[in-house]
């Protein structure tokens, strides 16, 4: 018996897979014939360089294929799953290392030892799915025979686990960003003589921004909210302000932002986390808007005649926790004018020292709707660092 042998089925221990379960955790994870992924393919190219190898590939097993997320030093996107290396690995529950796959007779005979690349070393940790299914593996591969010592072996088994976890990680990040898109206005209202369009495009998977409008009893309610910084843990925050703006429909405009301010001030004031936010109401049959401006001073008002009038900030930005209070600020919205409310991921879209020519540009190119979606589609194009939310109401007739 030798060493690969002994360590198949004593030290290492050779498991028994549920199929159906693994290929259902594989299934979740979502990432079968997806694009490349950086955060992935930086980790097959670190390992690469440090075991100093000419192959490294993190592949997944699907019902009849072996797929590659991921390769470096060759091209072999998916092959049968059949006499895969990474079939046996699967079923270790530690590092499988052949050290000559001419000497093994479960690979000798391969096509990939017998024929070009003509491999002769072999290893491989399995990757896990989170409920610890065995769904893959991280693996080696070299020309020439070789060994690898328990530090190597250690290391190895580290890498594989940082590929699972940024597995894992795109999976909540995608799940997110679905439950996020749910929270998302699928329709905006649109009263009689009003025209409302808005849009978010987020800077990762999941944004801080999020943007409401709501129509009751002829009273429109415009919310933007940016909370501080991007990511998962910003749009955690995002929905529980969504949540609690929308929750007693009855309530007034200063009352439902300063339980809100008091809610995220005991939940997160400690994290140094704030909201900058924007709240209107409009009276769609006068066209009276009452707001309230809490730290975010990026609202305007474009007047028919091409003029702009700021709605100056009423207060700080929630959880602040300054015990200072909001105020109610008001404006009028005549035919003809827009009310308009962006996030500050806007700005890195201007060129800062002359906005207003360059907003007015597009409006006049575009219409104030479609300057709404070309803002949104020059996001997309530029991928830009931070989210961006535009809110528009213009006030027809």
């Amino acid at each position: 018996m030798n060493k690969v042998d002994t360590c198949l089925h004593g030290e290492w221990g050779h498991i028994v897979l549920n199929e159906a379960r693994r290929q259902l955790a594989l299934d979740s994870l979502n990432v079968l014939d997806t694009p490349p992924d950086e955060r992935v393919d930086r980790i097959t190219r670190m390992a690469q360089q440090i075991f100093n190898v000419p192959m490294v590939s993190v592949n997944l097993l699907d019902r009849e294929r072996q797929w590659s997320k991921s390769s470096a030093g060759f091209d072999a996107p998916e092959e049968p799953r059949e006499g895969a290396f990474c079939e046996v690995t699967i079923n270790q529950n530690k590092t499988l290392v052949i050290e000559d796959l001419e000497e093994d007779e479960r690979f000798a005979s391969s096509p990939y030892v017998t024929e070009a690349p003509n491999l002769r070393f072999y290893a491989g940790h399995p990757i896990e799915a989170p409920g610890g299914e065995h769904v893959g593996a991280l693996c080696l591969m070299d020309t020439k025979p070789r060994q690898l010592d328990e530090h190597e072996r250690d290391l190895l088994e580290d890498l594989a686990h940082w590929v699972q976890t940024e597995l894992a990680q795109q999976q909540e990040l995608d799940h997110a960003a679905v439950i996020q898109r749910a929270l998302t206005p699928r329709e905006l209202p649109q009263p009689a003589g009003y025209t409302v369009t808005a849009g978010t495009v987020p800077a990762g998977c999941v944004s801080g921004d999020f943007h409401d409008v709501v129509l009751r009893e002829g009273r429109l309610r415009v919310t933007l909210a940016d909370v501080m910084g991007k990511g998962t843990g910003a749009g955690i925050i995002a929905s529980a302000v969504r949540a609690s703006m929308r929750t007693t429909p009855g309530r007034s405009l200063l009352a439902t932002v300063s339980e809100t301010d008091a809610l995220l001030e005991q939940d997160v004031g400690d994290l140094n986390m704030f909201v900058t936010l924007f709240c209107a109401d409009l009276d769609t049959a006068s066209g009276h808007v009452s707001y309230v401006d809490g730290g975010h001073s990026l609202s305007f008002i474009r007047r028919a005649n091409g003029s702009w009038e700021h709605l100056n900030s009423t207060g700080l930005p929630l959880a602040m926790g300054m015990g200072q209070p909001h105020e109610l600020g008001t404006a009028q919205l005549h035919p003809g004018d827009a009310l308009m409310c962006c996030s500050d991921g806007v700005l890195d879209l201007f060129d800062l020292e002359d906005p207003f020519s360059q907003a007015d540009g597009l409006l006049a190119k575009y219409s104030v709707d479609g300057a709404v979606q070309e803002t949104l589609r020059r996001a997309r194009k530029t991928q830009a660092l931070d989210d961006v939310t535009v809110v528009v109401v213009r006030r027809d007739s």
